[in-house]
């Protein structure tokens, strides 16, 4: 009888252990989210689940182009990608991005830009009429959906404080036949 109550006792101490390590895991380091709309297409599709980085964000600073999950103003989580940082200026014009004053490429749009007949994929803006500021804020990032002419961002939220960005995302991992790195 002694030798069961052990055994019972070390399968509970094993659950137990594995479970508060799945929630500091989760909780801390990284977590699972469904990319839920289309606003990043043809990045990420509707319903594909990625493992959000959230420990890279509280050790290291944001990178231009990262994409990240961030607690938008309607308490939902938002998937977008960062365009600008903080102090840069940002402009669109004859659908190119200028940071500072210099041109900078988007491989990740090319797919879009060549379906797009009736005009550009980003209509043009300065950060000036978007957030009534010639620069990002400090604490602060700019971030759009690669699916410009689709995609609720900056461009209507406003930067995102950096405070509200749970981590940065690059894992697809469902379906499987997606899975992949994603820039």
């Amino acid at each position: 009888m002694t030798k069961k109550k052990s055994e019972i006792w070390e399968w509970t101490k094993a659950l137990v252990i594995a479970v508060a390590l799945a929630a500091i895991i989760r909780y801390f380091f990284f977590a699972p989210i469904v990319v839920d709309g289309l606003s990043m297409m043809p990045t990420l599709h509707d319903q594909d689940r990625m493992i959000v980085n959230k420990l890279n964000y509280k050790i290291s600073e944001p990178k231009r182009f990262d994409i990240i999950v961030f607690h938008a103003p309607e308490n939902k989580d938002y998937i977008k990608r960062i365009i600008g940082l903080p102090g840069d200026k940002i402009e669109y014009k004859d659908d190119t991005l200028f940071i500072n004053g210099r041109a900078y490429e988007e491989p990740y749009l090319d797919e879009y830009k060549k379906q797009v007949i009736d005009g550009p994929l980003t209509d043009p803006f300065t950060l000036e009429e978007k957030i009534g500021r010639e620069t990002v804020p400090e604490g602060h990032l700019f971030v759009m959906g690669d699916n410009r002419r689709f995609s609720k961002d900056s461009r209507h939220i406003g930067t995102v404080p950096m405070e509200k960005v749970l981590g940065n995302t690059s894992i697809i991992y469902w379906p499987p036949e997606d899975f992949r790195l994603v820039k």
